[in-house]
């Protein structure tokens, strides 16, 4: 069992992620092995604690459940500072792979992303050099001296890092795109050296050839005549009689 200071830090990170209102059986499933009675205790002494003063936000009761709000003699000093902020970074996937790969391979150049994603990254490099995501980083020091490219401030700002040390591994990366994306999320890509090379066609000759040997295979009788294998059904032939006229055609 949780202590009481404990279970009350829990109720109030709890309802401060929350977007929604979020309803007294939501909370205590959320930290499970706590009796109801101890959890709804602890909620309403958050709400005694942030009505103060000295608080500018407070725990209300709103559609059956608990959200943080701001309180209302605030609301023209807000309402301005709202106005001031940047509205929030949206990125398409292509962005957010575009991003991945210099945040894990920088610095880096355009032909090297190109070359990971296998598409032109050209106009995905733009947006992200206008969000202000990455930055330049000299040029580098091989035939044609492309610009390299890595992650800036604002990155680190953007996915609350203190710096690109805490980066999660390219596995950890990979399960958070997943729970991200859900069933949008693209399979793992092979690697070169798992991808099977695709066989060219054959060759006319070679075609021949490969028909030749799937072809039934056939056996020379001891009278010098072939005959058909077991793999085809033989075909029963009629002698012919000696008093029927001459002629080419055998009558079945």
């Amino acid at each position: 069992m949780l202590s009481d200071e404990t279970l009350k830090a829990l109720v109030e990170a709890i309802l401060f992620v929350a977007p929604e209102p979020v309803s007294l059986d939501g909370v205590v499933k959320a930290i499970e092995g706590e009796e109801k009675e101890r959890v709804k205790a602890q909620i309403e002494a958050l709400i005694e604690e942030y009505q103060r003063p000295a608080h500018g936000i407070q725990i209300r009761q709103v559609a059956g459940g608990y959200k943080f709000y701001t309180k209302p003699e605030h609301h023209e000093v807000l309402r301005e500072f709202v106005k001031s902020l940047k509205p929030p970074i949206r990125l398409s996937r292509a962005a957010l792979e575009t991003l991945a790969v210099i945040a894990y391979r920088q610095p880096v150049t355009i032909p090297e992303i190109d070359e990971i994603r296998g598409v032109n990254c050209g106009g995905v490099i733009h947006t992200l050099l206008e969000k202000k995501l990455i930055v330049t980083a000299g040029r580098k020091n091989v035939v044609g001296r492309p610009i390299l490219y890595r992650t800036s401030r604002e990155f680190l700002v953007q996915f609350g890092l203190k710096d690109v040390n805490e980066l999660p591994s390219l596995k950890e990366f990979e399960e958070l795109a997943r729970q991200a994306l859900g069933s949008e999320m693209p399979a793992a890509t092979p690697s070169p050296q798992e991808t099977p090379c695709a066989e060219p066609p054959p060759a006319p000759e070679a075609a021949g050839a490969a028909a030749a040997s799937e072809a039934p295979a056939t056996e020379t009788a001891p009278g010098g005549s072939p005959s058909v294998s077991s793999a085809e059904p033989a075909v029963e032939q009629k002698e012919a009689d000696p008093k029927a006229p001459p002629d080419d055609t055998v009558f079945e």
